[in-house]
């Protein structure tokens, strides 16, 4: 049975961390030979970790987590306490590139959530979601 394993990507206040700590995601998961679950965590990562850098001024970081026996968790810190928008229906959504991220997490994931979190002395919020390996 394969190990529990985790990785941290702490990530500046920048749009182009989204293409990095998705880039990086898929060099996780292909090296841990998760590549069916690279598409849809993908799409899940760049969604919360592009609300972490567009709706805050602080630093942010994602959190890539395997638990056995096909659990993946993916997760969002973020330096601002305030709990996420709810996420809207999919059928009401339009084709804005914003709006979208935390419906389409809700759509994709097994599970999500939040919860406030406070990291190095900053107080925060974690928003995650989960996958099951097939």
């Amino acid at each position: 049975m394969p190990e529990p394993w985790e990785y941290v990507l702490h990530i500046p206040n920048d749009p182009r961390a989204v293409t990095v700590s998705r880039r990086t995601l898929r060099l996780i998961l292909t090296m841990h030979g998760l590549i069916t679950l690279v598409d849809t965590a993908e799409l899940l990562a760049t969604e919360l970790i592009s609300n972490a850098v567009l709706h805050t001024k602080g630093p942010a970081a994602l959190r890539v987590r395997w638990s056995p026996p096909g659990t993946l968790r993916l997760g969002a810190w973020d330096a601002d306490p305030e709990p996420p928008e709810p996420p809207k229906p999919l059928s009401h959504l339009t084709a804005a590139e914003n709006g979208r991220g935390l419906a389409l997490v809700r759509a994709c994931a097994d599970v999500w959530g939040w919860q406030p979190l406070s990291r190095n002395g900053n107080r925060g919020k974690y928003v995650w979601c989960e996958l099951a390996a097939a």
